[in-house]
């Protein structure tokens, strides 16, 4: 595989960034990546839907005196999330530098609040869109944002957490999973944090602590004794030794290695810590550095990078991307809804045999221009009763190339690497007679397209 695609990949969701990355050099693709600018408006799919504690209490009432508009409610709620997970991949989809979602992507699943438990998309967009504005910021500044965030006092229970009767979920992810990992705090430093966090609940615009719920005892936190609320809790965190490590390896499993080394974790947390938490300068030294060596093929596709790239490739658009929310969601992958607050694993669980072969179905539907629907994955359909809609598709090639040229080209865009025995079967699919000037010679590089994808080498970058 070509190096900027390969990393065009890792950097966004396809290899459309590829030309750029080469043309303008690692360096200043990541300045202007950096540079992006986003869309701060409100979609308008969530014009009808609560945006402050005010209205929600107000639909509340509603919803006690007639049940029949409750169910209507939560089911027009439904369809607003699903609105808003496709909102996202087209904005996955568009962006000139999509290394901002990527990013964005990777705090989602870090500091993980679902609708499903939530209840109010809103917040779930509050909460996406406060990912997205620091995405390339601070790190302690965004665990600050985000343990304030009305999303995740919600989703972790914490409006229940109240001075003698404590709930301790927010403070134990805090450590457990957005800062420290296990066996870098104690059970005591979990029940003191929520007595520092009791009172904090959901605000009009964010969360805020009510009196009458907070305890303001001394406590001892992490070896720091005092009264303490939030902001002191993250800043004791960013103290402790274990704190530049755990992120830095995260960022590297999302981006570059299933399974990076200790010592590059340690690299690269080493200097995260020199520079205060800052996330720019932290990607920066990974992706220039890391760009240099032989890393293609450590890390499995997730569902989104599999799904974009292949209808990228065929320059499909589809006119429902609902339809691609369905698919991502067998896959592995439900944006706003992972299924609990460790988030997607990712590694080998993006590759089980059954979404290996959803995968090849799909592979087989768009190369013969059809698409998804969304009864495909139901076990009770019938092949021979299924309606796909046909698609346009286009695969862009050499034409004036000859079999092994056509055949390089595509190993280029799409493979870390091939053996000689599978280079012998996409010799037999495009033979060395092989003319772009005749008739079905399109359907001929297809073919051979829908192989290529298939195999396990393009299930990894």
């Amino acid at each position: 595989m070509n190096n900027n695609t390969l990393w065009s990949l890792r950097l966004g969701f396809s290899n459309q960034q590829s030309q750029t990355i080469a043309s303008l050099g690692l360096q200043k693709f990541l300045e202007k990546s950096f540079q992006a600018k986003y869309d701060s408006q409100i979609p308008t799919f969530l014009d009808e839907s609560p945006k402050s504690f005010t209205e929600l209490r107000e639909i509340r009432q509603k919803i006690k005196s007639d049940p029949d508009t409750a169910k209507e409610m939560l089911k027009k709620e439904v369809q607003v999330s699903n609105e808003m997970k496709a909102w996202w991949i087209e904005k996955m989809m568009a962006n000139e530098f999509p290394l901002q979602e990527k990013m964005t992507c990777f705090w989602h699943n870090h500091f993980v609040s679902t609708y499903q438990k939530v209840k109010v998309n809103y917040w779930i967009f509050q909460h996406n869109q406060l990912l997205r504005e620091n995405t390339f910021g601070n790190f302690k500044e965004l665990t600050k944002k985000v343990l304030k965030s009305n999303a995740m006092v919600r989703y972790l229970d914490n409006v229940d957490n109240r001075k003698d009767k404590l709930n301790e979920n927010l403070s134990r992810e805090l450590l457990e999973l957005f800062t420290l990992g296990i066996g870098n705090y104690t059970e005591n430093d979990i029940k003191n944090g929520a007595k520092a966090l009791a009172g904090l609940g959901i605000g009009e615009n964010e969360a805020q602590y009510r009196p009458i719920f907070e305890d303001n005892d001394t406590i001892t936190y992490l070896g720091k004794t005092g009264k303490f609320k939030a902001d002191d809790l993250v800043d004791i965190i960013f103290e402790q030794k274990n704190t530049p490590y755990f992120i830095t390896q995260k960022i590297l499993k999302w981006f570059i290695y299933d399974n990076p080394s200790a010592e590059l974790v340690t690299y690269y947390g080493d200097y995260f810590k020199k520079m205060n938490f800052e996330i720019k300068p932290l990607l920066t030294k990974i992706f220039t550095e890391e760009f240099t060596k032989k890393t293609a093929g450590s890390k499995i596709k997730n569902p989104l990078e599999y799904s974009l790239q292949l209808m990228s490739e065929l320059h499909i658009e589809l006119e429902n991307p609902k339809i691609l929310v369905l698919f991502l969601r067998e896959q592995g992958i439900d944006l706003f809804n992972q299924p609990n607050v460790k988030g997607w694993i990712g590694g080998n669980s993006w590759l089980t045999s059954q979404v290996y072969l959803q995968r090849n179905n799909v592979a087989d539907l768009f190369c013969s221009g059809r698409t998804i629907n969304r009864n495909m994955f139901k076990a009770e359909e019938k092949d021979n009763k299924m309606m796909f809609q046909k698609t346009n598709i286009k695969l862009d090639w050499n034409k004036k190339g000859n079999n092994k040229q056509i055949i390089t080209e595509l190993k280029d865009r799409l493979l870390f690497e091939v053996d000689d025995n599978t280079q012998q079967d996409f010799e037999k699919i495009l033979k060395y007679d092989f003319d772009s000037t005749t008739e079905g010679s399109e359907n001929a590089v297809l073919r051979l397209f829908n192989t290529m994808v298939k195999t396990p080498e393009y299930q990894l970058i």
